[in-house]
């Protein structure tokens, strides 16, 4: 059986990335975003996110993935 890498990037819908890897709810909350519980995160990219809420967006992509140890996209 082939392992499957886990790919983080900017169009991955905010709750999909919550849903699946639960422990990078944190790095929304420390990063002052409102997306646990939004209505919205079903819609909403990462990218869309970082940019409504004024967050760095290769930074918090960056900690998504320390939080997950999945990879930049290549």
């Amino acid at each position: 059986m082939r392992k499957r890498t886990l790919i983080i990037d900017a169009n991955c819908l905010v709750d999909d990335v919550m849903r699946e890897h639960p422990a990078t709810i944190r790095a929304f909350i420390d990063a002052k975003m409102n997306c646990v519980g939004c209505p919205i995160g079903i819609f909403h990219t990462i990218d869309d996110a970082c940019r409504e809420h004024s967050v760095d967006r290769e930074r918090f992509l960056a900690a998504l993935r320390e939080m997950t140890g999945a990879v930049s996209p290549a």
